[in-house]
């Protein structure tokens, strides 16, 4: 029995109870999970540009910030197979399941990753490495793109003095 604040009382089942309070808690979950900060992936607006030969990073990130090490972070491209760039999972690299052609070349940076971090760095980028990358952590179930445009040559700016 509910007495209400008016001292009347009420008879209400137990089972009607449950459900209500069952209800409330699935809604105050949910509401928790939405505007108590569960982390989204984000990626930049922009295309990063690399030159062949040179570094890169293609940078992915939680927000708001969480550690990272221990998740699995997936970065794919699916105009390839297998599509795997680079996989992390349990604190290691899946190097058994990247494409060949990123052997040896692809990085998480393990201090940046517990900072939530998980942007991938790309070493001695090649003309092929240009496209889209898909930055995935199924943990979050987000995922964010990032395009790749690759040049062959820098540009100089540079003017001669006359004397």
């Amino acid at each position: 029995m509910f007495c209400l604040k008016d001292g009347r009382c009420c008879k209400m089942p137990l089972g009607a109870i449950c459900v209500f309070l069952f209800h409330h808690f699935i809604f105050f979950f949910h509401l928790a999970q939405f505007c108590g900060g569960v982390s989204q992936v984000v990626g930049p607006s922009e295309p990063v540009v690399a030159i062949v030969g040179d570094d890169t990073v293609l940078p992915c990130h939680l927000d708001p910030a969480v550690n990272a090490a221990d998740m699995t972070v997936e970065w794919t491209r699916s105009d390839l197979t297998p599509k795997f760039v680079h996989v992390w999972r349990d604190g290691v690299e899946l190097v058994n399941k990247k494409n060949e052609a990123y052997m040896e070349r692809t990085s998480l940076p393990i201090n940046n990753l517990k900072l939530g971090d998980i942007s991938l760095k790309l070493s001695k980028v090649k003309l092929s490495d240009r496209g889209s990358y898909k930055c995935f952590s199924p943990a979050l179930s987000g995922q964010a793109s990032v395009e790749l445009v690759v040049g062959k040559w820098r540009y100089s700016l540079c003017t001669e003095r006359s004397k």
